[in-house]
């Protein structure tokens, strides 16, 4: 990544504070994706081998869980350096709504598909 412009000597504090501030969001992503990922290899590896009863409903929650994970490093790349590009020109980068209701769409669906799962799983 390039070099963050100069801050200008009216707001230096501010220039520097709005560049760490994007990669802590990024960051914020990227650990949201590791944790949806590893919720993923729990729910399709761990859960089925402390029960008896059919796997495939936890292996599919799985797979969808590490997909979400896939999705929030993707877009957390994106956003990064769409935030990063309209503050060097002094812009702001707004996020994208499409995106943010596909994340989000998916996560209610996983959250109520294992409701689902753990409640027919008695």
């Amino acid at each position: 990544m390039d070099e963050p412009p100069a801050p200008s000597p009216q707001r230096p504090d501010a220039t520097r504070r709005t560049y760490l501030a994007n990669e802590r969001t990024y960051l914020a992503w990227i650990r949201s994706a590791l944790t949806a990922v590893a919720v993923g290899l729990g729910v399709a590896k761990f859960i089925p081998s402390l029960h008896e009863g059919t796997s495939w409903p936890y292996v599919v929650l799985g797979v969808g869980f590490c997909f979400l994970g896939l999705l929030l490093a993707i877009y957390g790349v994106y956003r990064l350096r769409t935030v990063d590009r309209a503050l060097r020109v002094g812009e702001f980068g707004p996020l994208v709504d499409r995106a943010a209701v596909v994340i989000g769409t998916i996560a209610v669906l996983l959250t109520a598909l294992t409701i689902v799962v753990i409640l027919l799983d008695r």
